[in-house]
């Protein structure tokens, strides 16, 4: 039975490190924002889970749209360009939109 609280931590911190490899911020916001909607749950007495989960979407969403490096990462694997790289060598100069 205690392997099983030893396992859920490591497996924790071994998928926030390879979150920290991707080129925005959606893993971190989304800890977070979890982190911020239990500290709101925890002050306003309402469901714990139900605010936790609310703040990792909310910060997993707007963590999304941050660059981390500010350079062009190029082409993601669903196919869109890194804002960074329209204009430099190689890459288209306007944005399609």
């Amino acid at each position: 039975m205690n392997t099983k609280f030893l396992l859920a931590p490591a497996a924790l911190v071994s998928a926030l490190s390879l979150g920290a490899c991707a080129e925005n911020y959606a893993a971190e916001g989304g800890l977070a924002g979890a982190a911020l909607g239990a500290g709101v749950s925890a002050v306003t007495g309402t469901d714990l889970v139900t605010s936790a989960a609310a703040g990792a979407a909310a910060g997993a969403a707007a963590g999304y749209f941050l660059d981390k490096n500010d350079q062009c990462d190029g082409y993601d694997r669903n196919g869109r360009l890194d804002d960074d790289c329209y204009g430099t060598r190689g890459y288209p100069v306007n944005r399609p939109y």
